[in-house]
């Protein structure tokens, strides 16, 4: 019989290119680049089935293009079994031995790649297993959550969902505005809150932060009402679906960084930027903004920490100061959010990302919220991995941090 584990990764968000099976049981496995570009192989999410319990089996992914990483400081793959799923309801975990991250001699066109290995053994014959870089969030997912709420008789009274836009390949883009109700019918002494998230595909994180976000303030707890009675929140929460559908690590269908195009004026070519800041850009002459706030994942460093804007004037308004939010929110959570690993600098090449051209357009509190795709380095949590209820839990946290402002 043959042995041969069977690869696949056409589904959605999926991403492998191939795979060549160097002993019985020793795979190496190349990522697809983002489409239409050569580089950017960080994000893999793919299935292995006809695998043995028990065995020792190694896999290599040969072609990742970053020097460093943060499978060098105790980060591991992620495995999925179906087996495990439906007989004890256990979803995604840790896994992997001997995990190394280095570089390797197999670039014939000039690059420079770094291989990661791992061993690990499969917990049931004959399974269907999933492995993937960060906790899978698709489209799917995001688009099953909104029909929820707008079935929900409560939710859907103080949330409205409309779309946005259409992407490059006409998905829909949506963008949730969440308010109570005010008694006089106009709310329009409410500042906005804004948020939005997905820019990079690969950073699944942040849609994992959206949805602990949005869990809360579509509660029913006096925090959440207050919140709603307090702000008029703006959310668009996958500004990139196109790039999450084809398993992207950081592009659009474009093969560009869609976080380098708020200056852009190309609307056909980067809808939902162009209709995203046109939006903040009315909500600013409506109501204005107290707060903007972009979610990323990160690949590089430890813990849940912030970017902001920051100017020499700023030193003497201390209530408007950038450091607030990012403070408070540290004290919220402070065995992940680290206040000493955020940077308030405004460097020329961010010139074209959200949060800074959201600054320049007269944001005060313009922001991007980082979690790292591994975990925290802080108090009781350090050196563990952050899991999804861990990551819903900061975006309940983030809500904390705005009623306590």
């Amino acid at each position: 019989e043959d042995n041969t584990l069977i690869f696949k990764a056409q589904f959605e968000s999926g991403n492998l290119q191939k795979v060549v099976k160097v002993n019985e049981f020793e795979y190496q496995l190349t990522l697809r680049t983002d489409l239409y570009t050569s580089r950017h192989t960080q994000w893999y999410y793919f299935q292995v089935s006809n695998m043995q319990a028990g065995v020792p089996y190694r896999f290599t992914i040969v072609n990742f293009s970053k020097p460093n990483s943060l499978y060098r400081h105790g980060l591991q793959p992620l495995l999925y079994s179906e087996v495990d799923a439906k007989k004890y309801q256990v979803g995604w975990r840790r896994t992997g031995d001997e995990i190394k991250y280095y570089k390797n001699n197999t670039g014939q066109d000039r690059h420079q790649y770094f291989s990661l290995t791992w061993t690990l053994q499969f917990p049931h014959d004959q399974d269907t297993c999933y492995f993937a870089h960060c906790y899978p969030y698709t489209y799917t997912n995001l688009q099953e959550y909104l029909v929820a709420i707008s079935k929900d008789p409560v939710k859907s009274k103080f949330c409205k969902i409309h779309v946005l836009c259409r992407s490059l390949a006409g998905n829909m883009i949506y963008v949730l505005t969440i308010t109570n109700p005010s008694p006089s019918g106009l709310n329009t002494e409410r500042k906005a809150v804004i948020l939005t998230a997905r820019v990079h595909p690969g950073e699944t994180n942040s849609s994992w932060i959206m949805k602990g976000f949005l869990d809360y303030i579509l509660g029913d707890s006096d925090r959440a009402q207050l919140l709603r009675d307090s702000f008029v929140f703006k959310v668009v929460p996958m500004l990139n679906p196109d790039g999450v559908i084809v398993g992207n690590h950081r592009c659009s269908l474009t093969g560009h960084d869609l976080n380098r195009k708020y200056r852009s004026n190309m609307r056909k070519w980067y809808p939902s930027i162009w209709y995203t800041r046109n939006m903040i850009r009315r909500v600013m002459e409506q109501r204005g903004v107290f707060l903007y706030c972009d979610i990323h994942g990160h690949n590089r460093k430890q813990n849940v920490f912030m970017y902001g804007c920051e100017t020499k004037q700023q030193a003497e308004a201390p209530y408007g100061h950038p450091y607030v939010f990012p403070f408070l929110l540290s004290k919220s959570c402070p065995d992940m959010f680290s206040f000493p690993d955020c940077c308030f600098r405004v460097q020329k090449s961010k010139a074209g990302t959200g949060r800074v051209a959201m600054w320049k357009m007269g944001i005060n509190n313009s922001y991007t919220l980082e979690a790292s795709i591994c975990g925290s380095q802080l108090g009781c949590r350090q050196s563990t991995h952050f899991d999804m209820k861990d990551l819903e839990s900061i975006g309940q946290h983030f809500c904390d941090a705005l009623l306590n402002y």
